[in-house]
């Protein structure tokens, strides 16, 4: 349980599960991780009350009202945290992509950039003149820049949303006085 099978194993399980070349074989390899639900688990048992749920079976909540009123609310710093985690882990996963697909229509953002990044590569090795040469380094070199940029964003634009529960998440075993 909390380590993988194997590359080969995982690749064979896919391929006959007849998910090799499809978005499913992006997601469900990688959807839950037991590193995070063990964190989730010890969240969910050291910061919410068990009195919180007592309290709402007495007033009459049904376990799923229980989870949507008092749980889930009071959670929100560790399911922001999660949601970055997994957002950024399958952002920057470009290795899985690079094994379960082979169609370059449904090739992720990372691999397209990495195609870009092996054909200048490529083409910079095949001239011979010394001009040339340094104009394509630097051609090279300010792609692999903005190729940075472009991943980064998303990212980067994701952060802000989420940084007050960030702060909850950090605030919670504060000393408060």
């Amino acid at each position: 349980m909390f380590f993988s099978g194997g590359m080969i194993p995982t690749y064979i399980l896919i391929k006959d599960l007849n998910l090799y070349d499809s978005f499913w074989a992006m997601i469900l390899p990688g959807a839950v991780a037991m590193y995070n639900l063990i964190i989730m688990r010890t969240y969910f048992m050291t910061t919410i009350p068990l009195e919180l749920q007592e309290a709402a079976f007495i007033d009459g909540c049904s376990n799923i009202g229980t989870l949507t009123r008092v749980v889930l609310p009071l959670s929100k710093p560790i399911i922001a945290v999660m949601v970055m985690f997994y957002a950024v882990g399958h952002w920057n996963s470009f290795f899985s992509a690079l094994i379960y697909l082979s169609d370059k229509s449904k090739f992720p953002l990372q691999l397209v950039l990495r195609e870009i990044l092996l054909t200048q590569d490529m083409a910079s090795m095949l001239n011979n003149d010394s001009d040339t040469i340094v104009k394509q380094q630097m051609l090279a070199e300010s792609l692999k820049y903005s190729v940075i940029i472009v991943a980064s964003v998303p990212v980067l634009l994701l952060y802000p949303f989420l940084q007050k529960y960030f702060i909850k998440g950090v605030m919670i075993g504060a000393i408060k006085g």
